[in-house]
């Protein structure tokens, strides 16, 4: 494979992990589905048009042949999650991402307007949101409320984080990383583990920084500024846990 092609899979590495994190609601399972699959990109020498494409395919089938059926109660179908994940959280296209899970173009619209109205009242918890900045924090509510969740709080420092999870218990967590002054997004989640156990989204502007697979990093990253089907696809993933592998 020419160091272009090498070059262009290493671009797209920290958004497929991203996805496939996403994906099965774990950091060690996502990102150890990404290295399986680049090894076999790297290694096969494929000429394909595009290889973020091409990467995400690889990934979603790799994912599909070692997953666990979902449960029969399950909203939304193994399928349905990936359109959702790819259109939203990955911001491709119908069109594109079709393809990815073995569908017509127009059998995946049909399927992400089912998706996205069963979508809303899925699963819904108790939110705590942790940002610093009091505009972006209402409209964040404001978008947490609008998924279907109930939000218990709004903290903008990290000591203030930690008292409010002691205190309401909350079923998610959705931590900006940079608190400013207040602290670290990262630091508060991390104390807040250690009494509470809880599915988190870290929000940030820069992905890229949280998605390097070189230490403990979250299992959902979301991209600011973000649409509200984003967090409604994120939110649900988290609650939910993801998918299983076998």
């Amino acid at each position: 494979m020419g160091d272009h092609r090498r070059e262009d899979l290493m671009r797209a590495l920290p958004y497929a992990r991203r996805y496939a994190r996403a994906l099965t609601g774990s950091q060690s399972a996502g990102d150890r589905l990404v290295a399986d699959t680049l090894r076999d990109l790297l290694a096969g020498g494929s000429e394909v048009e595009d290889l973020r494409l091409a990467f995400y395919e690889q990934v979603t089938r790799r994912f599909n042949a070692a997953q666990r059926a979902q449960a029969p109660q399950d909203r939304l179908s193994g399928a349905e999650r990936q359109l959702l994940l790819l259109t939203s959280l990955e911001e491709m296209r119908v069109e594109d991402a079709a393809p990815i899970v073995s569908m017509t173009s127009q059998q995946a619209q049909q399927q992400l307007t089912a998706a996205r109205e069963r979508l809303r009242d899925a699963a819904a918890t108790d939110v705590l949101i942790i940002e610093d900045e009091p505009i972006i924090a209402m409209d964040i509510e404001e978008l947490v409320q609008g998924c279907g969740h109930r939000v218990v709080g709004v903290a903008a420092t990290e000591s203030e984080a930690v008292a409010m999870a002691s205190r309401t218990r909350p079923g998610l967590i959705l931590a900006d990383i940079n608190l400013g002054a207040g602290g670290d997004g990262a630091s508060a989640v991390a104390r807040i583990m250690q009494d509470h156990r809880v599915p988190v989204i870290f929000v940030t502007a820069y992905p890229e920084r949280l998605l390097t697979g070189e230490s403990v990093e979250p299992a959902f990253v979301i991209t600011k500024p973000f649409e509200p089907m984003t967090l409604a696809v994120a939110t649900y993933q988290a609650v939910t846990g993801g998918l299983n592998m076998g």
